[in-house]
C-alpha cells in the first residue's frame, strides 16, 4: 500500500543544513496498523508527512496506491490525498463550526451535495460515537471527543491510508486507550491501513501489527510488534520498551544474585550458577519448561524476576531465573530452552 523508496530530506537550519531522513526504505501492506515510534527529534513526524507530501522529500519516492506521489502535478496530487486521511495531535478543529460541521468540511470542499454530506457525516459521527453530540461546538466538548471529531473528518473522503501523528500525546490515559481502541475498530470495519507516529510503546503495544524504530532520521530496527519486544536488536528500542518490559534488573535483584553465588561456592563446590534472562512469547508462553528442566536436568532453578503481558491475543514475557548445578547441566539446562523457542540472555554481575 505504502513503499518509502531512498528517502531523504534535508532541510537548512540556523547552523547549517539538517538532515532530518536518512536514507529510508519501508514497505507498509494494505490494511495493516503499522507503527513509527522514535524519541523526540528523531524524524518520526518528518517521516509520516512525507507519506501525504505535506513535506516533500529531498530524494526518494513515495509510492501509495500504486502511484509515486513525488511525480504528479498539483491537481493530480490533490486528488491522490483525498485517500489518504490524516489525524493530528492538537485536533485543528475550527472553534466557530459544530462537531458536524467540522467533520463535514472535506466535503464541502470537494464540493458534495448538501443531502449527500448530511448522509455521510451522520454514518461517520456514529461511528466515532459523537452522534448526539452533532450541534456541539469544540470548547463544549472534551480533548477525547475533539479528536474522535478530528477521526471523522480525516474518514470523511473514504481514504484508503489514514494517518496518525502523536494523535493521543495531549490525553489521558484511559482516553488514550478509547482512541487507540477506535483507530483498531476503523482498521477492521473499512479495511483502512492506519499509520501510528508516537514516542509511546503503549500506544504500538495496544494496536499496532508492526513497527518500525526511527533514530536520527533512520529506520534502526523493524518487525512484529512482538518479535521486536521480546527480541529488540538497538540500545534505543530497548530504552523505548523499557516503559513496558522492564530492560534493566532491579539492585535488589543483583543482590540477591549476589548471595546466592557466595552460598552456592561456599556449600557446593564444583558446583555452578548463572543468572539468565528469558524473553518468550507465544507457544513457547504455555509450556512447563522450567518445571521440565528441574526434572530432566537436575537444575534447580530460583525464579527472580518477571512480567507477563499479551500483545494482539499473544502472551509474551520476561523472567529472571537463577539456574544452579553441575556446569554441563546447566549447559543442558540453556541450549533446551532455546531450542524450545526461548530467547536466553545470560547476565553477568561483579560478584
Amino acid at each position: 500500500m505504502i513503499d518509502l523508496r531512498g528517502i531523504t530530506q534535508t532541510y537548512q537550519g540556523p547552523q547549517g543544513p539538517v538532515e532530518a531522513l536518512r536514507g529510508i526504505d519501508l514497505t507498509i501492506q494494505p490494511g495493516e496498523v503499522f507503527g513509527i515510534i522514535g524519541k523526540s527529534g528523531a524524524g518520526k513526524s518528518s517521516l509520516v508527512r512525507v507519506i501525504n507530501l505535506l513535506n516533500r522529500p529531498t530524494t526518494g519516492q513515495v509510492i501509495v496506491g500504486g502511484r509515486d506521489l513525488t511525480q504528479l502535478n498539483d491537481a493530480q496530487l490533490r486528488e491522490a490525498r483525498r485517500e489518504i486521511g490524516m489525524v493530528f495531535q492538537h485536533f485543528n478543529l475550527l472553534s466557530s463550526r459544530t462537531v458536524f460541521d467540522n467533520a463535514a468540511l472535506p466535503l464541502e470542499l470537494a464540493g458534495m451535495g448538501k443531502a449527500d454530506i448530511r448522509a455521510r457525516v451522520n454514518l461517520l459521527l456514529d461511528l466515532v460515537g459523537l452522534a448526539h453530540l452533532a450541534d456541539r461546538y469544540p470548547a463544549q466538548i472534551s480533548g477525547g471527543q475533539k479528536q474522535r471529531v478530528g477521526i471523522a473528518r480525516a474518514l470523511a473522503s473514504r481514504p484508503k491510508v489514514l494517518l496518525s501523528d502523536e494523535a493521543t500525546s495531549a490525553l489521558d490515559p484511559e482516553t488514550t486507550r478509547s482512541i487507540l481502541d477506535l483507530l483498531r475498530q476503523v482498521n477492521r470495519e473499512l479495511g483502512l491501513t492506519v499509520v501510528l507516529i508516537t514516542h509511546q510503546m503503549q500506544v504500538i503495544k495496544q494496536v499496532a501489527d508492526r513497527v518500525a524504530v526511527i533514530e536520527a532520521g533512520r529506520i534502526v530496527e523493524q518487525g512484529r510488534v512482538l518479535d521486536v519486544f521480546t527480541r529488540p536488536q538497538q540500545a534505543i528500542t530497548k530504552s523505548l520498551i523499557d516503559e513496558i518490559l522492564p530492560q534493566e534488573l532491579p539492585v535488589s535483584v543483583l543482590d540477591h544474585v549476589r548471595k546466592l553465588t557466595r552460598q552456592l561456592v561456599a556449600t557446593a563446590p564444583g558446583h555452578t550458577g548463572r543468572l539468565l534472562r528469558l524473553s518468550y512469547s507465544g507457544d513457547s508462553a504455555y509450556q512447563p519448561i522450567l518445571s521440565q528442566l528441574v526434572r530432566e536436568f537436575g537444575v534447580d532453578m530460583s525464579i527472580l524476576h518477571g512480567q507477563v503481558d499479551e500483545i494482539q491475543d499473544e502472551t509474551f514475557g520476561s523472567l529472571a531465573v537463577y539456574a544452579s548445578g553441575e556446569p554441563t547441566q546447566v549447559r543442558g539446562a540453556v541450549e533446551h530452552l532455546r531450542a524450545g523457542g526461548v530467547a536466553v540472555q545470560e547476565v553477568t554481575i561483579e560478584i
